[in-house]
């Protein structure tokens, strides 16, 4: 490709619209590439390079490191265009995105660390509670490891979950530390049965130091409350909870979009075996299905909408949001969740037994959404039961990202 993300300038920031454009330009090439990625249990390199070319792992990058710092809605519209494309490359460019948000709540010392003398560094993020953390002067020593580490092979920074130990070695608070890529090992252990192209693989720390201006405590950041001092740039407001969610629903949107194009694609030429149907277009089974599952993926982006406009409404209004309403973001993200998986085992019941063929790109897809919607940031049960809590007035909560 001949076009360099110098071309786009950054005086005059992209729209949502121009976004999506860019990344369904690169639609064929991201399909090309798919099979290799997952193959391989990473993103192929060009396709890598391309979506750098394109900006598209500067979304929530702060503008004056060259990024768009544009909104939720673009994180979520940007990574489902991808996403009909390839889930695998998908997940990446909303994980490391969301990485890049996460950056960007750090003091200035420390994004000057990341971006100030590489702005197309890319950030990957986990949790994880197998870590060991001790303070000395200056900082942290840390050792651990993290699973599972989205975009691992292309990141230049993590954003690693650490316990806070006072000098008596006592957990006192959870924290994230922001530590070059550089300063760890990678493990290659990400051999599952969907989303392979993520290589979502463990980062391992062994007595690595991290100095101060690079942790950033848990607690705050639930309330959306930020050591950044940039307080006027509005897309750093959201609570952490609601955040950790939503940038995972993208991927899946775009899955179940692929999964219903295909489907339509083939009814016109497809027949219904043992029926009288030479053409599934022609079965009354086959158009309920078909109008269930739309339904279904209406339904996932009408909710997942609802989320991006609400957090990017509140940030912009300087407005932080109630305990309920994040729980009740949660739930919408389960519920898009649920219903991006239901449609899909729609589709493919209604496509029939070949969409398993190693050939059909159906099975991919579908392996994709199956792994993914397995997170344990978006299960849908989990999802409802912290909603269903937050309803009847519950104090009780489950995990701390709400």
């Amino acid at each position: 490709m001949t076009t360099s993300i110098e071309t786009h300038p950054l005086t005059a920031q992209p729209d949502v619209a121009e976004l999506v454009a860019r990344a369904t330009k690169l639609q064929p090439l991201l399909r090309k590439n798919s099979a290799q990625g997952e193959q391989d249990r990473r993103v192929v390199e060009e396709s890598i390079q391309a979506l750098q070319e394109e900006g598209l792992f500067k979304i929530l990058q702060p503008r004056r490191y060259g990024g768009h710092e544009a909104s939720m809605r673009a994180l979520v519209d940007v990574s489902a265009a991808v996403g009909e494309a390839d889930g695998g490359t998908a997940w990446v460019v909303s994980l490391l995105n969301s990485g890049a948000w996460l950056a960007s709540c750090f003091p200035k010392q420390a994004q000057d660390d990341v971006w100030g003398t590489n702005p197309r560094a890319l950030v990957s993020g986990v949790f994880s509670p197998r870590v060991e953390s001790r303070k000395v002067d200056g900082g942290y020593r840390v050792t651990g490891k993290w699973f599972y580490n989205s975009g691992s092979w292309h990141a230049d920074w993590a954003v690693l979950s650490i316990p806070v130990t006072d000098e008596a070695g006592e957990v006192v608070d959870m924290a994230m530390a922001l530590v070059p890529r550089t300063d760890l090992d990678l493990e290659d252990t990400w051999f599952v049965a969907g989303m392979r192209a993520s290589g979502s693989n463990c980062l391992i720390a062994t007595d690595v130091f991290v100095p101060e201006h690079r942790i950033m405590s848990v607690g705050p950041a639930i309330e959306g409350d930020f050591p950044t001092e940039f307080t006027d740039e509005l897309l750093y407001r959201s609570p952490l909870g609601p955040f950790f969610a939503v940038g995972m629903v993208g991927p899946q949107l775009g899955l179940g979009r692929a999964a219903l194009a295909i489907v339509k694609e083939k009814a016109a030429t497809k027949g219904v075996t043992n029926t009288v149907y030479t053409r599934q277009a022609d079965s009354v089974a086959f158009q309920i299905q078909l109008a269930q599952a739309t339904m279904h993926l209406d339904t996932a982006h009408f909710h997942a909408h609802r989320v991006t406009e609400d957090m990017d409404r509140a940030a912009a209004e300087g407005r932080k949001l109630e305990f309920q309403d994040r729980a009740r973001i949660r739930a919408d993200i389960g519920w898009a969740i649920e219903n991006v998986v239901k449609a899909i085992d729609i589709l493919l019941y209604a496509h029939g037994s070949g969409s398993f063929a190693e050939v059909n790109p159906l099975q991919r897809i579908w392996r994709d959404s199956e792994v993914a919607s397995r997170h344990a940031g978006i299960l849908p049960m989990v999802c409802y039961e912290i909603y269903g809590k937050a309803l009847v007035g519950s104090e009780e909560r489950i995990t701390p990202m709400i």
